[in-house]
C-alpha cells in the first residue's frame, strides 16, 4: 500500500520531487500534458479515420499508446526524467513518419508527417532551446526523406489508384493542420501559465526572503555597529581599529548579588531587562555605541563614530540621565536600586573577536581606567578620570578632586559630576 500511494503521488505531481528547481518542474509537467494530448488525439485520429471508410491497421496506434504510456510508467518507477523526455521525443519524432509511410505519400497520409514537429517544438519546451537544434535537425532530415522518396517514385504513385478517397484526404490535411496547432497552442498556453505561476511563487519567495533578511540584519545590528557589520558581510578579514580618543563609560549596580538572592532568576530577569533597555534607548538618543552589557554591568563608549560632535560631553549627559532616571522612574527601577558609574577616556582598541558568537569589544588601559573608576565610585554618582574631566570641565559642574587607590595603578585623581553648567544671564 505504501509503495502503491508513492506511485500515485507522483503520478499526481508528475513526478516532480521537492528539490526540483523551477524550470524542472515546468519541464516535467508540460511532458506530462503533451504525453495526454497526444495519447488522446492518436486514439482521435484512428476512429475519425474508420468513421470516414479506410480501414487501417490499429497496430501501429496502438504500438504508439503501448510505448507512450509504458515509459510513462517506468518513468514514475525510476524518476530518470531524462531517459523519460528522450523516449517521448523520438516516439513524438519517429511514429508519425512510421505511420505516413505505412500509408504510403504525403498525399495519401495527408501530411500526417506534420505531427512530428512536435518533437523539436517539445524539445524547446522540455529540455531548452539550444538542446532543439538536433531535433529540429532530425525532423527536417526526415521530411526531406520522405520528400525525396515522393519525388523519385512520383511516376509509380500516379499510376496507381489512390488508397484515400480525395475527400478524406483532403479533410485530414485539414484535420492534420488543426490538430498540431491546437497541441502547440494548449502547450505554449500551458507553459505560460506555469511560468506566470512560477513567477508569482518566486515573488512570494522573495518578499519572504527579503523579511528574513531585514530581520536579520536587524539582528545583526543589534550585536555590531552598522560598519562593522557591514565590514563583516564584505570581509572575512580581522577587524581591530586603533582610536586616539574614545569615552568608556561603566555602569554597575550597587548590592546586585546581595539583592539577586531574594529574587527568582526570572524576576532578576525581568528587573534588569526592564533597566537596560531604558539605558538603550538613552544610548540611541544620544548617538552612543552600547558594547555589552556584563552581568549587573552595563558599558557605553562615545567616539566610535561621527555620530555626535562631542562624544565626552554625550556621554556625560546620558549618565546624569541614568541616575536621573532609576531615582525617579520607579516602573522601571521598583527594587529602588542605585548605580555606580564611571567614565574614561583615551586610546582604545575596537575589534571583534572570534568567529563564532562573536561580539564587538574594545580593549585597552582606558577600559581599565573606566572599570576600576565605576568600582571605585559612589553610588547614584558619576565619576571620571582626569582626562575625561578636561574635556568636561567647561560646560559641567563637578565636585572637588577626589585621590582614589586604584589595583595596579596606585593613587589616580578622580572627579565626581554634578551636572551640566547653568549658563549666566545674559545681564549679568
Amino acid at each position: 500500500m505504501t509503495a502503491y500511494r508513492a506511485f500515485i503521488g507522483r503520478l499526481r505531481s508528475a513526478g516532480v520531487r521537492a528539490e526540483d528547481s523551477e524550470g524542472l518542474r515546468l519541464q516535467k509537467s508540460l511532458l506530462f500534458f503533451a504525453t495526454g494530448l497526444i495519447c488522446f488525439a492518436s486514439v482521435a485520429w484512428l476512429l475519425i479515420y474508420w468513421q470516414l471508410g479506410p480501414r487501417f491497421s490499429s497496430n501501429l496506434p496502438f504500438a504508439l499508446q503501448l510505448l507512450l504510456v509504458g515509459n510513462l510508467l517506468l518513468y514514475l518507477w525510476t524518476l530518470n526524467f531524462n531517459f523519460f523526455r528522450q523516449v517521448q521525443l523520438a516516439l513524438f519524432l519517429f511514429m508519425p513518419f512510421v505511420a505516413q509511410w505505412s500509408i504510403g505519400s504525403f498525399i495519401d497520409a495527408s501530411g500526417i508527417s506534420l505531427w512530428a514537429l512536435l518533437a523539436p517544438i517539445g524539445a524547446v519546451l522540455f529540455i531548452g532551446p539550444r538542446e532543439s537544434g538536433a531535433w529540429f535537425f532530425a525532423y527536417v532530415f526526415l521530411t526531406v526523406l520522405s520528400g525525396g522518396f515522393d519525388f523519385y517514385l512520383a511516376d509509380s504513385l500516379l499510376a496507381q489508384p489512390p488508397k484515400v478517397p480525395l475527400r478524406t484526404m483532403a479533410f485530414f490535411f485539414a484535420l492534420n493542420f488543426i490538430a498540431v496547432s491546437t497541441i502547440v497552442y494548449l502547450l505554449l498556453r500551458y507553459a505560460d501559465g506555469e511560468k506566470h505561476a512560477a513567477q508569482q511563487r518566486l515573488q512570494e519567495a522573495h518578499r519572504l526572503l527579503q523579511i528574513e533578511q531585514d530581520r536579520s540584519e536587524r539582528l545583526l545590528l543589534n550585536i555590531l555597529p552598522g560598519p562593522i557589520a557591514k565590514r563583516l558581510k564584505e570581509s572575512d578579514q580581522t577587524i581591530a581599529d586603533g582610536f586616539a580618543e574614545v569615552s568608556v563609560m561603566f555602569a554597575d549596580i550597587v548590592n546586585f548579588t546581595r539583592i539577586a538572592e531574594g529574587l527568582t532568576p526570572q524576576q532578576v530577569f525581568s528587573m534588569l531587562n526592564k533597566i537596560f533597555s531604558s539605558f538603550d534607548e538613552l544610548a540611541e538618543k544620544h548617538a552612543l555605541e552600547k558594547i555589552k552589557t556584563i552581568g549587573d554591568a552595563y558599558m557605553v563608549a562615545a567616539g566610535l563614530n561621527d555620530a555626535c560632535r562631542n562624544p565626552a560631553a554625550s556621554l556625560a549627559d546620558m549618565a546624569l540621565e541614568m541616575c536621573a532616571l532609576l531615582h525617579q522612574d520607579f516602573s522601571v527601577n521598583e527594587m529602588r536600586l542605585e548605580l555606580r558609574i564611571g567614565i574614561g577616556t583615551g586610546p582604545v582598541v575596537a575589534g571583534v573577536v572570534g568567529k563564532k558568537k562573536f561580539i564587538y569589544d574594545l580593549w585597552g588601559d582606558t577600559v581599565n581606567i573606566a572599570s576600576r573608576v565605576t568600582t571605585e565610585g559612589v553610588p547614584g554618582i558619576v565619576q571620571v578620570d582626569q582626562r575625561t574631566y578636561r574635556r568636561l570641565c567647561d560646560c559641567f559642574d563637578f565636585h572637588e578632586p577626589q585621590m582614589i587607590q586604584v589595583k595596579g595603578k596606585g593613587s589616580m585623581i578622580v572627579y565626581r559630576l554634578i551636572g551640566r553648567r547653568v549658563p549666566l544671564p545674559a545681564s549679568a
